[in-house]
């Protein structure tokens, strides 16, 4: 799930944590024990490029680990200056994670290939590693942006005035993508708003965001849990839920049976999901491998009672149009 949509609190992005972690050690073997090589110590380029590369590491991932609070609150001062920006609350670990394991496999490749040459093939793969990460980065920020608030074409209502859920809206980017493509409907934004990576749970910036597009009186915010609803039977017309149901883990059924039952008979369920491939390959690497592919997405939404109507990939997620019979 990307930093803006809130899960279930025991599905909580505790792994961002490995970012900060994992780059705090890199910057130090970076600044402390690959210039102590003497390949690296006899050259003053390589020997002070080390130093400096290991201590933008260490510094990024020193902020991305515990920066994050002090972050907002000087962001928030900015602003209060400022022109207001929309801020969907995403981590800084989502934001930064990537550009630092550029920077870690580059210097990595660079550090092997002066002390080993003899290993140019490992050094040569660090390099694109290096790469796929850089790619990665450009993919996240680029997805961090207002114009980024976006939903695919689909078939998702026949009522204009249709009522349509956000299921676990986080800071509202999905909400506000569908007040932005859905110009008459009335929204439902649902969220638990506890999550521990997103300033406050992400109510606070939900309501900011709202009242920023335009849509105070299109919106009305519930608090309540993706796998027990505070919502009736047949309630919505139409769910949306980006990057929520494929972090809960154990109970994604759970939680894809409770969707239909506040979905009204006919209605759709536009589920948009990351899946296995290049896109997540680049932003995490070998951990996308552990993502579940397109194909058992549709056994779980089957098998939970909905109908496929539609699926596509945008922006490099997956997405499928599920109707309830």
């Amino acid at each position: 799930m990307a930093p803006g949509n809130g899960a279930p609190s025991a599905h909580t992005h505790s792994h961002l944590w490995m970012v900060g972690v994992l780059g705090i050690a890199a910057g130090l073997a970076l600044m402390v024990y690959v210039p102590s090589l003497p390949v690296v110590s006899k050259g003053i380029v390589l020997f002070a490029g080390f130093h400096l590369v290991g201590a933008v590491v260490l510094l990024a991932s020193i902020y991305v680990t515990g920066g994050e609070t002090l972050s907002r609150r000087l962001t928030s001062v900015v602003r209060k200056r400022g022109a207001a920006d929309f801020d969907f609350g995403w981590a800084p670990a989502w934001r930064n994670g990537p550009w630092i394991a550029a920077l870690v496999a580059v210097a990595t490749s660079i550090a092997v290939n002066a002390a080993a040459p003899q290993y140019w093939g490992f050094s040569t793969l660090l390099t694109l590693v290096g790469a796929a990460f850089f790619a990665g980065h450009v993919f996240v920020r680029s997805s961090t942006r207002y114009e980024s608030a976006v939903l695919p074409m689909v078939d998702l209502i026949s009522d204009p005035d249709a009522v349509v859920l956000d299921a676990g809206c986080g800071a509202g980017r999905t909400t506000i993508a569908i007040g932005r493509a859905l110009k008459a409907a009335r929204i439902v934004a649902l969220d638990r708003f506890d999550s521990d990576y997103i300033e406050g749970g992400g109510r606070q910036l939900l309501e900011r965001n709202v009242r920023l597009a335009g849509l105070e009186r299109r919106v009305r915010i519930e608090r309540g849990d993706l796998i027990s609803m505070p919502l009736a039977a047949n309630a919505v017309d139409a769910v949306v839920s980006a990057h929520v149901v494929d972090h809960l883990g154990p109970t994604t059924e759970q939680g894809l049976r409770e969707v239909l039952r506040v979905l009204k008979p006919g209605g759709r369920f536009l589920l948009v999901v990351w899946v296995r491939g290049w896109t997540m390959f680049a932003v995490a690497n070998v951990l996308s491998l552990f993502l579940r592919p397109r194909r058992d997405w549709r056994k779980l939404t089957t098998a939970a009672g909905f109908e496929v109507a539609d699926e596509g990939t945008f922006n490099g997620v997956c997405f499928l149009l599920l109707r309830k019979p």
